[in-house]
């Protein structure tokens, strides 16, 4: 179960939030093989002033319109998995939105997903796509 959170400008457009939040689950799906029903997201409108960033960094140009995606997902995927799905959800956002690639920052943090998540009544619960995933590294 990936937990996404969206911090974004205030300013976007409603249509745009949906958007963001709609390419960003169905690339989860694409590249990292997560249920369709599994879809966890928050979306945090921030002010222009509470949001920071260099015009430029490493090469990269951003503007007002920066956008910060957050992911925390169970351990497991490989770096090509990472990159395919950074990628995706770039194309995505900028083909969907007036976001541009360039303004499209996203974090992964990786925990040990058996024992790290409860989906409800304070109980851990068993995921069974986390154990597909467990199963196809093995075995690899």
């Amino acid at each position: 179960m990936p937990f996404v959170r969206i911090s974004l400008p205030k300013k976007l457009s409603q249509e745009t939030k949906e958007n963001i939040s709609i390419s960003i689950h169905e690339s989860l799906i694409q590249e990292f093989n997560i249920p369709q029903d599994d879809y966890f997201h928050v979306i945090e409108e921030l002010e222009s002033n509470q949001i920071k960033f260099p015009k430029s960094y490493l090469g990269i140009t951003h503007s007002e319109n920066i956008i910060y995606v957050q992911i925390t997902a169970g351990q497991g995927r490989t770096k090509e998995q990472k990159t395919k799905l950074y990628a995706q959800i770039a194309t995505r956002i900028s083909n969907t939105t007036e976001i541009l690639k360039s303004d499209i920052i996203i974090i992964l943090l990786e925990n040990n997903g058996s024992e790290n998540w409860s989906f409800g009544n304070g109980e851990i619960q068993e995921q069974k796509h986390l154990k597909q995933l467990k199963q196809l590294s093995n075995n690899q």
